[in-house]
């Protein structure tokens, strides 16, 4: 058994390697950008339905690049809270353009 990772700053790099796969990345980011306004706009004006189509468009997806391309286990099973805000950090260093620097010091 893998020893639990105690704190954000050092689950952050694991996340990172956890995403090698420019596709990977590509397909959360995706997900991201299309799942969490659905989400939030059937939160703050309905239906109810936009926030369940919401939760599949951005976890579907994510998930099914890690079983087919990634070949690992989603981190939102073990660490739901830090992958959620990962993934988040992650789409906005991406759009940003600044998530180079980031993979870099993951060891990417």
């Amino acid at each position: 058994m893998t020893e639990r990772i105690q704190t954000y700053g050092a689950f952050w790099p694991h996340y990172l390697r956890e995403h090698a796969n420019p596709r990977t990345r590509m397909i959360h980011a995706i997900g991201t950008v299309i799942g969490v306004p659905l989400f939030l706009w059937g939160l703050l004006f309905g239906p109810a339905s936009l926030m369940l189509a919401g939760l599949v468009i951005g976890y579907a997806g994510a998930w099914g690049s890690h079983v087919l391309i990634e070949r690992n286990r989603p981190a939102t099973f073990t660490y739901p809270l830090w992958s959620l805000w990962s993934d988040l950090r992650l789409v906005w260093l991406m759009v940003t353009g600044r998530l180079s620097p980031h993979l870099r010091a993951a060891g990417l």
